[in-house]
């Protein structure tokens, strides 16, 4: 029997997370620990060359090494899965490679044995022989076709804006979307200012603490794989897809995953699992090691231009922006972010005249998808410093400069969707009270100068998408839901049983959240882009009324009109005799959307609702060595109202603290196409003498009307304005501007030394 609910209800308690127990004390199961009766596990052969057309792969002596049960590559995949190309956007990724290779590290062939340390040196005893091809790894450069790193474009047919885009040859753009909004020339030309700034942001990892691992195990007419994925109801659709199969055979176990941050999502592992099990005729396991994990997947690097029109009043009239999308060898989900993302480039700023031109671009370098943000904090670093550097100019100061320019709520944003329940001015105001902002400070002396700064940025969930869940309520009045968000780290399992647990009033501790299990769980899109506390939670809460409804309905069947004051296993009793039945809600949602004119990208519906944030920093900067050291970091957000606020709490710290290594230290480190930093030794994370001396994490309660009750996501948001806020901030320091990632003590030394007129050598 459930135990009496807390009073005052479940929304809005800071309820410890539900599987932290089994999590601290080593209970929790893994992908990467699990193990399967007979099985293989399988190690890559990954290509040495960043293009190049494949002539031949030598697997003989691997083979003949005792151990070994097979070698495979792209050929051998082919007699199982005859069409092997895979992506949630274009099917352009195959399995193992076919005919060419696209970048460093792409996999060529993979070989199974009975222990991984054997199939790993088999593998150091492949050889392929390659017709190297011209490469091309620059996001700009290669929006010219001398170096052509796909035939033609071959959408996925999933989503209905990439479809006209079939067969398209001669480009390496794989998405070009434009948002216009007034006339810019006109405006520009009446400008009484007009600012122009280019920013750049490299190529950086996720690094979840587990890397990647799949386990597939194939039968003659079913095939169930484990995975850590964000997204097992889109690998199942997948994996049914590439097999020609109907979904109800395949099966998606999706254990605990130790950190995703969209690194998890989509087809990564589970294919090549798949198609080495039906091979092998036996359950296969690919777990990849921490250096892989950088030859996987990666964060887009982006050049954005943006120009600015001001007029005399300080007030911004025309902005016209260019962004290029590094997407890598294979588009992943990067065309959905240059579109979904694209169109917030003029930033969280009332302005009546934009041009947005954003594209997806391929290059033959690691794929670049979905990170924290859907490549929104690459956009606000050059959006918020272009900003200050605006204000600055004109002699305004920072904060009024943004105040006197923000989007308000009630207003449209530059698609022409009006911004709803979204505290820009609320965020604004209490970043500049926590950062104490016009108040004199100590600037330091000496080589050691001080400064403040602050960012803002606006992000719009991803849409259109659909979630799915489903409450069993047992004869004891015990409750089960079931749903298909993955709970990586961000406590959305404690969420959403406490949003069940409101409508049922249910202590949330007592509802059992089930495993997700394909075959179990309903359909959920997929976790990302903070979709699911909202989507989700609107699923939830209305199976948890479909359940409610109907245990009202048994009441009244029984004789028992006023059924909340029976306890609900009496309802079972009366109804059936004995302690017996049981009864089902179910919720779907799906959100109203409606697509941008694909000529002006107006649209009056493009999100069902938007994120707001902000950060605000003191920094310490040392002119003799460039080294910069946060003292001070103050994440302020819009989540609605909060369903956890504790959780909240760690998710904006976590979500800072992230962005603030891919600020300051973290670049994957590229030469010829060649990672030279694939190591955790050599590609620097946060540690703790990283972390700022004060963090603060302040929430605007701002509550989304038409969110479960009145919540919307948050996990994203405090990545938003960290990069920005510190490169405003060493400004306001030491008069310098950084405007390329990451903002190493090289790079601010570089930037004190031209503006004292003695630059260091080119090296």
């Amino acid at each position: 029997m459930a135990t009496t609910p807390v009073p005052g209800g479940q929304v809005g308690r800071s309820l410890p997370r539900l599987e932290a127990r089994d999590k601290v004390t080593g209970r929790a199961e893994y992908a990467h620990t699990m193990r399967l009766p007979g099985m293989l596990y399988g190690k890559i052969f990954r290509s040495t060359v960043p293009h190049g057309r494949l002539i031949g792969i030598d697997t003989a002596a691997a083979r003949a090494m005792p151990g070994v049960h097979g070698v495979y590559a792209g050929e051998d995949v082919r007699k199982v899965i005859p069409d092997p190309y895979y992506g949630p956007a274009f099917h352009d990724q195959p399995i193992l490679a076919l005919d060419k290779v696209r970048f460093v590290g792409e996999p060529v062939a993979v070989v199974v044995a009975s222990d991984p340390h054997v199939a790993e040196e088999a593998v150091a005893l492949i050889a392929a022989t390659y017709e190297e091809l011209p490469a091309v790894f620059d996001e700009v450069a290669a929006m010219s076709p001398a170096v052509l790193v796909h035939d033609e474009l071959k959408p996925a047919g999933t989503f209905a804006d990439l479809k006209h885009l079939k067969g398209r040859k001669n480009t390496n753009v794989a998405r070009d979307f434009h948002l216009r909004l007034g006339d810019v020339d006109k405006a520009f030309a009446e400008a009484a200012a007009v600012f122009e700034h280019e920013f750049r942001t490299q190529k950086v990892l996720h690094v979840p603490l587990e890397p990647f691992a799949a386990i597939a195990d194939a039968s003659d007419n079913r095939l169930t794989v484990y995975s850590g994925t964000q997204g097992p109801s889109f690998v199942r659709s997948e994996l049914a897809r590439l097999l020609g199969w109907p979904e109800n055979r395949v099966r998606v176990k999706v254990p605990c995953l130790g950190g995703g941050f969209g690194a998890k999502l989509y087809i990564k592992l589970e294919a090549l699992a798949a198609a080495l099990s039906m091979l092998a005729r036996r359950p296969v396991k690919l777990a990849l090691s921490m250096e892989e994990q950088f030859y996987m997947i990666t964060r887009h690097p982006t050049t954005c231009r943006i120009k600015s029109g001001v007029d005399k009043n300080g007030r911004v009239i025309a902005r016209k922006c260019e962004v290029f999308w590094n997407g890598g060898a294979y588009a992943d989900i990067g065309p959905r972010v240059t579109q979904k993302s694209g169109f917030t480039a003029p930033g969280p700023y009332d302005i009546a005249n934009v041009a947005i031109d954003s594209y997806a671009l391929y290059t033959n370098l690691t794929p670049a998808g979905a990170l924290r943000g859907f490549g929104v904090p690459q956009l606000v670093f050059a959006y918020e410093s272009h900003t200050d550097m605006v204000a600055r100019a004109l002699k305004i100061d920072p904060v009024k400069f943004r105040r006197d320019n923000l989007l308000r709520a009630g207003r449209p944003q530059a698609t022409g969707t009006v911004l709803k329940d979204a505290a820009t001015d609320a965020v604004l105001d209490r970043l500049a009270q926590c950062i104490d902002w016009g108040k004199p400070f100590d600037r330091g002396s000496g080589p050691i100068r001080r400064g403040r700064g602050l960012a803002l940025g606006i992000k719009a969930v991803i849409s259109p998408t659909t979630s799915v869940a489903a409450i069993n309520v047992a004869a004891d009045g015990s409750c089960t839901l079931y749903c298909g968000t993955v709970d990586m780290g961000q406590g959305s399992d404690t969420a959403m049983a406490q949003i069940a647990g409101e409508v049922l009033n249910i202590a949330a501790q007592d509802i059992a959240v089930t495993p997700r299990d394909t075959d179990i769980t309903p359909y959920d899109m997929g976790t990302l882009g903070s979709r699911s506390l909202f989507h989700m939670g609107h699923a939830v809460r209305l199976a948890a009324l479909d359940a409610k409804e109907k245990l009202a309905a048994m009441a009244r069947e029984v004789g028992e009109p006023d059924g909340s004051n029976t306890p609900v296993a009496e309802l079972f009793r009366k109804k059936y005799g004995m302690q017996a039945g049981n009864v089902i809600g179910a919720g779907t949602y799906k959100p109203d959307y409606t697509p941008p004119d694909s000529k002006s990208g107006q649209t009056p519906n493009v999100t069902p609702f938007w994120m707001v944030a902000g950060t605000a920093v003191e920094v310490e900067v040392d002119c003799e060595t460039g080294h910069v050291r946060i003292v001070k970091l103050v994440n302020v957000a819009d989540c609605g109202r909060a369903i956890n606020p504790r959780i909240v709490e760690t998710q904006l710290s976590g979500g800072s603290l992230m962005q603030l290594g891919f600020t300051m230290f973290e670049k994957m480190n590229i030469e010829g196409g060649q990672v030279t930093n694939a190591s955790l030794a050599d590609y620097k994370i946060p540690g703790m003498l990283d972390v700022p001396a004060t963090i603060e994490n302040v929430t605007v309660e701002n509550r989304q009307e038409n969110g479960p009750f009145g919540a919307k996501g948050v996990g994203e948001v405090a990545t938003f304005g960290v990069s920005p806020a510190i490169a405003n901030a060493i400004e306001d320091a030491v008069g310098v501007r950084v405007t390329v990632l990451p903002l190493n003590p090289e790079a601010v030394l570089r930037a004190l030394r031209v503006k004292a007129g003695s630059p260091l050598d080119s090296e």
